[in-house]
């Protein structure tokens, strides 16, 4: 983005949606559509499956393809969700992570298909290829849950891909530090900055350190290394943090690593305003909360986002349609070509009220990136539970503020009542829907694809990765034959995980503080204690994460207040299966089961435990589950045997608690 210094207007950042689903070649009819209406660069949603590195035909995946994103299992599948989108010419953002190798190689193999069809020079296409691959790995064991591999393997992949793209794909930005799902996971401003700028000294560190780029060199790495962030409603507090985050960057790849020249050293962002902050209640308040978010990246020229990427006013009821997104790009537009914003140099240099917020957030950034140091940086203090019991800590803080009240989110804890809303006049069509034929679909594409490539060339594809994984020699080349021999998503990543492993991050619950002194807290607290001195046990909640979605916040949350209200919680983290779920509850003892769903996976995976614990002569555990799940989804758990579902517009944690307290006595009448 050019910075004039006279007064020509600034070229407006790219304009992105985030998109994709049901399948590649419905995704490439969304994106191309986009395109048509003005948007200027694509953001790839991947489903759940493709990003935690699994088959449609995966136990895992049943009743995820397709949710979240476009599952995308092979080069076919690439080659079919950019279709007619020379990608020479795209700006391509793709959200992925522990396989943003795999993907990326996906993506050069394509694009060297593209240019040898047309009989283009391949290097020349490649230098030309722009875009961004997310693969921040430490966020995702602190917030997102869509890891594979342990820490370590897990950072060697980023090394190797970075060193990779700097020498063959110059313009691509390999690595997108991702602070956006740390402000969702509870993470203060200071937090949110300190801890993404962590995850940016680990990575710089380790590039350096492998030898595969010249210190020389080093420059182009940092001018290539980009950041994701949140911007929630308080803009004056988000737009301060971004000032501070620029300077900070400024200051570190200068200092640590030598970078002498200024435009290598600027902060290169994105921004999705924050989508966990919208309502189900009241959506209608959700566009002005996204417009105010979106002025805290844009208003401050010196540290504006690169790139902007805004929800839809519905993305707290289900997946938006493509009316819904034309309404958050057309937002991008008015801002950018209708006002004069992009005429002026940086409207709060010389406030001092901006300077001193700046400082606040910038000291106390210093002294968590310190501390985080000290325990070893970044992938210790992953390892050791550090960031993630402070993220959990953070965001049990912020419930409790909604909760009494101190933070008023409107519509929902304030003002609440309200007229019916109109955009929702339709119903379950408000939002969008993915036919349940699409994971069938994909599971005889997937079959269809494997009867008829070379099986000898994937056998041979994928023992030379796996002999390269067990040496420190760079894995992209061999991640490119797989791709181009027609290996699949989950066989490059089974590869994988035969040498790496597999992990499973600390939860950061057992490690939060227990809220004390509060009076509903302390009431719910003598009502387990009554029900358990009448049953003669411990009461005991199993608290599950069914499927792939990682998004743990609001289980962590549940988690830690039933603790506090005097449960015994057993809760094991995320990504089990139905059957798991079921074989702890039935060895626990559990008095309850309580689900987390995100994805929309609900009708899919919820009945499965339901019926394992029929199975298992345990149907008499009532089980209870919360998500974005539809008032129509919600009637049909309700006929298959689910005691209670909640939605975000259950905020009060503590009621809930209750609540469940009252199902468990209503289970074993009690009175």
């Amino acid at each position: 983005m050019p910075y004039p210094s006279d007064h020509e207007r600034d070229r407006p950042w790219v304009m992105r949606t985030y998109a994709g689903h049901s399948s590649a070649a419905a995704s490439n009819e969304l994106y191309r559509r986009n395109l048509a209406k003005g948007q200027t660069g694509l953001s790839v949603a991947f489903d759940l499956p493709t990003q935690t590195g699994y088959d449609p035909d995966h136990q895992l995946s049943r009743g995820e393809v397709g949710k979240v994103g476009v599952p995308v299992s092979h080069i076919g599948d690439m080659r079919r969700l950019f279709d007619g989108i020379p990608l020479a010419e795209a700006n391509t953002s793709m959200t992925i992570n522990a396989p943003a190798m795999w993907l990326l190689a996906l993506y050069v193999s394509v694009a060297r298909e593209q240019a040898e069809a047309e009989g283009r020079d391949v290097d020349e296409v490649l230098a030309k290829l722009t875009g961004t691959t997310q693969n921040d790995i430490i966020k995702e064991y602190l917030s997102r849950g869509t890891y594979i591999f342990p820490p370590g393997p897990s950072l060697r992949l980023i090394t190797d891909m970075i060193a990779w793209t700097v020498h063959h794909v110059p313009k691509w930005n390999p690595i997108n530090i991702c602070s956006y799902h740390l402000q969702e996971a509870g993470a203060t401003p200071t937090q949110e900055v300190a801890y993404a700028l962590c995850t940016a000294i680990a990575v710089l560190d380790a590039v350096r350190d492998s030898g595969q780029v010249d210190p020389a060199d080093m420059g182009k790495v940092v001018a290539r290394i980009s950041f994701f962030v949140n911007a929630g409603v308080r803009f004056v507090e988000e737009m301060s943090k971004m000032r501070a985050f620029t300077a900070l960057w400024d200051e570190i790849t200068r200092d640590r690593y030598g970078v002498t020249d200024p435009k290598a050293r600027r902060l290169r962002y994105g921004v999705q305003v924050n989508s966990l902050g919208l309502t189900e209640a009241q959506p209608e308040n959700n566009v002005q909360r996204i417009v105010l978010e979106m002025l805290a990246v844009s208003l401050s020229r010196g540290a504006r986002a690169r790139a902007i990427q805004l929800p839809a006013w519905n993305e707290a009821l289900g997946l938006p349609r493509p009316w819904d997104q034309q309404w958050a790009l057309r937002m991008q537009q008015v801002l950018a070509f209708e006002t004069d914003l992009l005429e002026y140099e940086d409207i709060f240099d010389g406030s001092h009220v901006i300077q001193a917020k700046v400082d606040e957030i910038m000291a106390g950034a210093r002294e968590e990136i310190a501390r985080v140091q000290d325990v070893g940086g970044a992938v210790a203090a992953v390892e050791s539970g550090y960031m993630k019991s402070q993220l959990v800590g953070s965001l049990a803080e912020y419930r409790r503020g909604m909760e009494n009240g101190e933070r008023v989110l409107v519509g929902v804890n304030k003002f609440a009542t309200t007229e019916p809303s109109p955009l929702q006049a339709e119903g379950a069509k408000a939002i969008e829907t993915i036919d349940p034929a699409v994971e069938k679909d994909a599971v005889a594409a997937l079959e269809e694809w494997r009867g008829r490539r070379d099986s000898d060339a994937v056998e041979r594809s994928l023992a030379t990765l796996k002999e390269i994984a067990r040496t420190s020699a760079n894995l992209f080349e061999a991640t490119v034959d797989c791709a181009r021999a027609g290996v699949t998503t989950g066989e490059w990543s089974g590869a994988l995980r035969e040498v790496f492993g597999e992990y499973r991050a600390p939860t950061g619950v057992s490690a939060t503080a227990a809220g004390g002194g509060d009076p509903g807290i302390e009431r719910v607290r003598a009502r387990v204690r009554a029900t358990e001195a009448e049953l003669g046990e411990r009461l005991r909640i199993l608290v599950g994460k069914p499927g792939l979605d990682g998004h743990s916040n609001g289980a962590e949350q549940v988690a830690v207040r039933a603790r506090d209200v005097g449960f015994e919680v057993v809760y094991q983290g995320i990504r089990l299966t139905p059957e798991q779920i079921t074989a702890a509850a039935v060895q626990e003892g559990v008095h309850v089961v309580g689900l987390s769903v995100l994805s929309g996976s609900h009708l899919e995976v919820v009945p499965h435990v339901v019926d394992g614990l029929r199975a298992a002569g345990a149907g008499d555990v009532p089980v209870i589950v919360g998500g974005i799940i539809p008032p129509d989804d919600a009637a049909l758990l309700t006929e298959r045997g689910i005691a209670r579902v909640f939605t975000p517009k259950d905020y009060e944690l503590t009621d809930i608690m209750d609540g469940i307290v009252s199902l468990i006595r209503e289970r074993h009448g009690l009175s």
